[in-house]
């Protein structure tokens, strides 16, 4: 990406050819594209789920009969291989839309609470669900299309408006998405599409929005937060992860390290739930770590476009120097390259070797930091506590996974693990999955995307209370207060909450002292 006066021009990672260039926002209009949304969200939302389901669907369908340009759009301007390009962006999304579409209703209907005793004196409380008003989506480059795309289907279904921008390295994906909801005949404003660069993020979190949803790094995650507290405006927060890959000495090894390397190479490792640390235990360690070489050296890096690629270009210049300023520093500090470490030669783009690193430990940052680039670290353990406290010996918190065979050790592992999400013999995956939930505790974010969970997260609840016995016309916790009032709720507290003969006495009083108390 580089920035021309009021334009920014995207370019094609692999190939450096550039693809086009849209408008850098100003405050100003992005101000007037939020107020637009505000106006058209009553409408939106008394529309109600079916009506709204329609155009999701529509959507859907419309984004299924173009599957194979939006495809190669996609692999132009992030750089990923087609199959990924549609297993991880196109599939993933078209399933959360009929998800939610079909689910939303279900889910954000009105729910009675048990008040317990209260039940039994009149009493009724329920949860109401509804929109915040405008939510602003700020997007990332990594999953151009999944990611928003899938963030503002389930804003919408919940009865918000949406103003998205998308990230200034993919903003034709966002296009897209803008000529997709347009194509279904989605109400104007309703959903809005704003493009630019920091600035215009920026811009957007200090519009006046109702929520803000933001998927990015941590450092401007951390902007954001800030910058909404002035406002006490709710934010959810995607952050990323650092996540571990344990492999115990009964894992399938074969199984455990292909999985390692499609987890750490994928995407070109950009995924904020790459495997970004293996830890295998000490009597299959070499076993493991000759199988990842012997898998990576047959994986074939090029031009997304090409069928013949299983990797593709990084996103960016910017990020294959981050990359490769890590993998520096921990071969200065003692690792060992045992494949790759380096620009990838004879390729025009964006290419970095998929690496394996040994000889790491905690005190590398290739361990600590979230790298985001196609290298897998592995070090050796040898006990269950010891592998369990390396794991959470991070900042982060997004994903884990635990590899073999021992069910109950591994549910057991499971359970000690400081994450939002583990997967037991498997990886990177449940992003694709609508019906769970997506983020984690620490520096991994704020609050949830997907499932109920990440549904909740863009509605605000209402809590409704009714009290049925209206021929009362007092109540004696009401004022009139007196001894006989205290004693009579002392005399509830010891009955309702008590034990044994004192319970039983203070019933007793309780009963008696409701005649003497005008309760009526």
């Amino acid at each position: 990406m580089s920035e021309q006066n009021d334009k920014i021009t995207s370019i094609n990672p692999a190939t450096l050819d550039v693809l086009g260039a849209v408008s850098n926002m100003s405050e100003t209009q992005i101000k007037d594209v939020v107020q637009s949304a505000r106006s058209v969200q009553p409408m939106w939302q008394e529309m109600g789920f079916e009506k709204r389901a329609e155009y999701i669907l529509k959507a859907r369908d419309i984004l299924l009969e173009e599957i194979d340009p939006v495809t190669a759009l996609i692999s132009k301007e992030n750089g990923k291989p087609l199959v990924e390009a549609l297993g991880q962006d196109i599939i993933p999304v078209l399933d959360l839309m009929t998800y939610f579409a079909k689910k939303s209703k279900k889910i954000l209907r009105d729910k009675k609470l048990c008040l317990g005793k209260w039940n039994f004196v009149g009493r009724r409380s329920f949860l109401e669900y509804y929109p915040y008003g405008v939510v602003g989506v700020i997007a990332p480059w990594n999953f151009p299309l999944s990611i928003p795309l899938g963030e503002v289907v389930m804003a919408l279904m919940a009865g918000n408006t949406v103003v998205c921008k998308p990230s200034e390295f993919t903003p034709f994906v966002g296009k897209k998405i803008e000529e997709i909801f347009e194509k279904a005949g989605l109400p104007q404003d309703v959903f809005s599409l704003v493009t630019g660069d920091g600035l215009t993020g920026a811009a957007l979190v200090s519009s006046g929005c109702d929520k803000i949803v933001f998927t990015g790094s941590v450092a401007t995650g951390k902007k954001i937060m800030a910058a909404c507290s002035q406002s006490l405006t709710p934010i959810t927060l995607e952050l990323g992860g650092k996540d571990p890959f344990i492999v115990f000495e009964d894992a399938d090894v074969d199984r455990a390290s292909s999985a390692a390397v499609w987890g750490a190479f994928c995407n070109s490792g950009q995924v904020c739930a790459s495997v970004e640390r293996v830890y295998v235990q000490e009597n299959i360690y070499d076993n493991f770590v000759s199988l990842v070489i012997e898998k990576t050296k047959l994986l074939r890096q090029g031009d997304g476009l090409s069928t013949n690629s299983d990797i593709g270009a990084m996103s960016s210049e910017m990020q294959i120097k981050k990359v490769q300023a890590q993998v520096v520093e921990a071969v200065q500090k003692g690792a060992k390259v045992l494949f790759g470490g380096d620009y990838q030669e004879g390729l025009k783009g964006y290419f970095y070797q998929p690496t394996v690193l040994v000889d790491v430990d905690h005190s590398f940052a290739i361990v600590n930091d979230e790298t985001f680039g196609p290298v897998m670290p592995i070090m050796k353990f040898s006990s269950e506590a010891e592998v369990v406290h390396l794991a959470n010996d991070s900042e982060y918190g997004l994903n884990a996974y635990v590899w073999g065979k021992n069910k109950a050790r591994n549910k057991r592992v499971a359970s000690q693990l400081i994450a939002g999400t583990v997967n037991i013999n498997e990886t990177v995956f449940t992003h694709a999955l609508p019906q769970t939930p997506w983020g984690g505790p620490k520096q991994s974010g704020v609050g949830r995307t997907h499932g109920e969970v990440g549904l909740l997260d863009l509605v605000q609840i209402r809590h409704v209370h009714e009290n049925k016995c209206v021929y009362k016309k007092k109540y004696f916790w009401w004022y009139g207060y007196g001894p006989e009032k205290f004693s009579l709720l002392k005399n509830l507290a010891l009955s309702l909450y008590g034990k044994g003969f004192t319970r039983a006495k203070a019933a007793v009083k309780y009963l008696v002292g409701m005649f003497r108390v005008d309760v009526n």
